[in-house]
């Protein structure tokens, strides 16, 4: 079976991408209706596609376009209360796209979920396994033992410098396991997933570069491939250690608002998009470090949204105590074009004198970074 779902691997991307350039997603999730609906967005050639329908009986279907294998997500909204609190409640599942019938099925829930003959999901899953898991579930065990810890353990220094420790342990290994995979799969779609995940923002190009240019031809000139291509050309001038590019832009009160305002304190600028679950699960835990941590941390929010009025909207259910930016153009804003944003959520840390000092991967490694460097 490893051998047969390797072999799959390697001759996935010359099989998806011969085909036409359509797909369909369906399934059927228990025996849930209306108010019940289900979420459903990716990305395709460049743009931010969404769609949602009310369950019938359990079932749904979406059909669409997609150049190539594209990274999916659908939220399930049991009660009818909005996509919002569906995404805060974590009733989220993340998957592959491509130009195939996609067919998923569950008994009851979104939590039991699992794929019917999908060889891009089957594909990821193997992938996934080889590299030991995703950031989010790495991220989820570390957390754990901080929540089961007793109050004392969470304000002694050993103890959280130790969660540190092993929670960056655990991503290097994920790291290096991603980078091999790349090597010995160059023919992949999920080596030039790898290769950009393990990668951040802090390229080290003497490092990828090579394993970049090792994948092949067609991988490379892919719209992901392009995309790293240029990731690499960025980081050739910003980089951790570097100074911030400086910016000012009006606010969501139309006040100009520029980086520099904040010098003296540490920085976190925080990409986030109203159609973002995991953004929204952070932001309650970023309001308790704020509040925490107020004399040397402001938290400047930078949307990624497209509609005006989902951005206005999510800010008034999110009540978020901090500056507030966004053009509405998603990742095409000149901030995130500024800071080479593609993804979210993404946080980027910044220090006193104005230096990129850290990529923040969830409130926890923020709140771990500021103990050792404050304590």
């Amino acid at each position: 079976m490893k051998r047969k779902m390797l072999v799959l691997l390697g001759i996935l991307p010359l099989f998806a991408w011969a085909q036409s350039d359509s797909f369909t997603f369906k399934g059927k999730i228990g025996n849930l209706n209306a108010p019940a609906k289900i979420y459903f967005d990716y990305i395709a050639n460049g743009d931010n596609k969404s769609d949602s329908a009310l369950f019938k009986n359990g079932t749904f279907v979406f059909s669409g376009t997609t150049d190539g294998p594209a990274a999916a997500r659908i939220i399930v909204d049991y009660t009818g209360e909005g996509l919002q609190a569906a995404a805060r409640d974590g009733n989220l599942h993340l998957f592959y796209i491509d130009n195939e019938v996609i067919n998923v099925e569950s008994k009851d829930s979104l939590q039991n979920i699992s794929f019917i003959k999908s060889p891009i999901n089957e594909a990821y899953l193997a992938y996934i396994n080889q590299i030991g898991g995703t950031a989010q579930e790495i991220s989820g065990r570390v957390g754990a033992k901080y929540a089961a810890a007793t109050p004392e353990q969470q304000k002694d220094t050993t103890f959280v410098n130790g969660l540190n420790r092993e929670f960056k342990q655990a991503l290097d290994q994920r790291g290096e396991k991603q980078f091999e995979y790349a090597k010995k799969n160059p023919g992949s779609f999920f080596s030039i997933v790898a290769i950009s995940e393990a990668s951040g923002t802090n390229i080290d190009i003497p490092e990828v570069e090579p394993i970049f240019l090792a994948l092949d031809k067609k991988i490379q000139k892919s719209p992901d491939g392009i995309a790293f291509s240029k990731r690499i050309q960025a980081a050739r001038t910003t980089n951790i250690g570097s100074i911030a590019p400086v910016f000012t832009q009006n606010d969501v009160d139309g006040k100009p608002v520029s980086l520099s305002n904040f010098k003296g304190k540490y920085v976190l600028l925080d990409f986030w998009a109203s159609w973002c679950g995991p953004c929204l699960a952070t932001i309650p835990k970023l309001k308790e470090l704020y509040t925490e941590y107020s004399e040397n941390l402001e938290i400047v929010s930078i949307s990624m949204d497209t509609k005006q009025a989902s951005w206005t909207n999510a800010l008034s259910q999110q009540n978020m105590p901090w500056p507030q930016f966004a053009d509405i153009k998603g990742f095409e804003s000149n901030i995130a074009k500024t800071f080479k944003i593609k993804g979210i959520p993404f946080g980027l840390l910044i220090d006193k004198q104005g230096f990129v000092v850290a990529n923040i991967r969830g409130a926890l490694a923020l709140k771990l970074f500021l103990q050792n460097k404050l304590r």
